[in-house]
């Protein structure tokens, strides 16, 4: 059965977008992986952004449903006024 042009580029296309969606979709994470999760504060006070970069490495931790594992390290640097603090920790799903 021979198709017509209009009918075969549309099949062509749809089998394409098909293929694309496959390609592109998000792989279902495996079980037990693990991320380097992040936070990051800021505050004219040193004290201050180092509690409030390990809040924001809680926060991200529980938002995404992870166990935290291991130990947190943490660098800061500081500038003319403000110190900048950044806590990583390993958190496993």
């Amino acid at each position: 059965m021979k198709m017509s042009k209009s009918l075969a580029v549309l099949t062509g296309g749809i089998v394409a977008a098909a293929l694309l969606v496959l390609i592109a979709a998000p792989m279902p994470a495996v079980a037990g992986s693990c991320v380097r999760a992040g936070g990051e504060g800021s505050n004219v006070l040193p004290d201050v952004a180092k509690f409030m970069a390990n809040a924001a490495l809680k926060n991200s931790i529980a938002a995404h449903g992870w166990k935290p594992v291991g130990k947190i390290s943490q660098t800061c640097s500081t500038d003319a006024i403000m110190t900048t603090c950044v806590s990583r920790q390993r958190a496993c799903k």
